[in-house]
């Protein structure tokens, strides 16, 4: 299958330096690879999204000269093909609904003297909702090693993670009736034929999370590649959350000489064409094989 990539931002804010490492890589992994690069919104997360953020996004893409080989997606515009495989995989006996609270996951966790209890749901409904509301959907995580989930990160090397110990069934559809991530992500990139994911490490922890599924709903596994994410002064991650300032759209070769580097790529800014030209030969030597 040719090269498919994309770069998914959220529309909570403007791009930042942050970002821009992740844009960057994955867009010069695609050219790398002669592929082709998508740009997908998403904005599943209604109350997440702040109006405009979106089209900045586009606008602050274009501006350094990253354009989408295909019309952008949005993830708003998705959730019939979120009910579909939902619907796939209810008809499986693998989802089943969840009645309990956050304060009362974090109580079940410590009074079993569970260890990562920030990570593992006890599976508390899976017998049932016991006259509690319905406020999630999980999806069934077996026991034992039968989801011990090993692969090959193009950047950070092998990974295994135990499903059933370190994360436990996890939830495809939130108490606010929204889409979960995981489930959005795994069906938007089997849908677009991504065969390649580059982005940050931060998202390295749900990749296990994503191949499961992947398995469930029986579509093709991208090959994954997590760069390292950004920090500031303090040793916080970037984000927007933290202060992170939006990208500058009239200083664009600044900035990605700074994202290059980040990603361990040292080349003079000259122009846009000359910088991207240098910067993906040298992506090349280290991943486009």
């Amino acid at each position: 299958m040719s090269y498919r990539g994309r770069f998914a931002p959220s529309p909570t804010g403007p791009l930042h330096a942050g970002s821009l490492v992740s844009a960057l890589a994955s867009f010069l992994d695609a050219r790398a690879h002669g592929g082709r690069w998508i740009v997908r919104i998403e904005d599943v997360d209604a109350p997440r999204t702040v109006s405009g953020a979106a089209d900045e996004i586009l606008a602050t893409l274009d501006h350094f000269g990253m354009h989408s080989d295909e019309p952008p997606v949005w993830q708003s515009e998705r959730g019939a093909a979120y009910a579909a495989a939902f619907a796939r995989l209810q008809a499986t006996g693998l989802i089943y609904p969840c009645g309990c609270t956050r304060r009362e996951i974090a109580d079940s966790l410590v009074n079993a003297h569970a260890r990562h209890a920030t990570l593992a749901y006890p599976g508390t409904c899976r017998n049932g909702l016991h006259g509690k509301p319905a406020r999630a959907w999980r999806l069934r995580v077996p026991d034992g090693d039968a989801t011990i989930v090993t692969f090959e990160d193009r950047w950070q090397g092998t990974q295994t993670q135990n499903l059933a110990t370190e994360v436990g069934d996890f939830a495809l559809k939130r108490a606010d009736g929204l889409w979960a991530y995981q489930l959005a992500v795994v069906v938007d990139d089997a849908d677009a034929g991504i065969t390649h994911v580059v982005r940050g490490a931060d998202l390295l922890d749900s990749t296990a999370r994503q191949i499961y599924l992947q398995e469930c709903l029986g579509v093709p596994t991208p090959a994954y590649l997590h760069v390292p994410v950004v920090n500031n002064d303090i040793g916080e991650k970037l984000s927007k959350q933290t202060g992170a300032a939006p990208l500058d759209r009239n200083a664009p070769l600044g900035a990605l000489v700074e994202a290059a580097r980040h990603l361990g790529i040292d080349v003079p800014a000259g122009s846009l064409d000359t910088f991207y030209s240098a910067a993906t030969a040298e992506w090349a030597k280290r991943f486009a094989r």
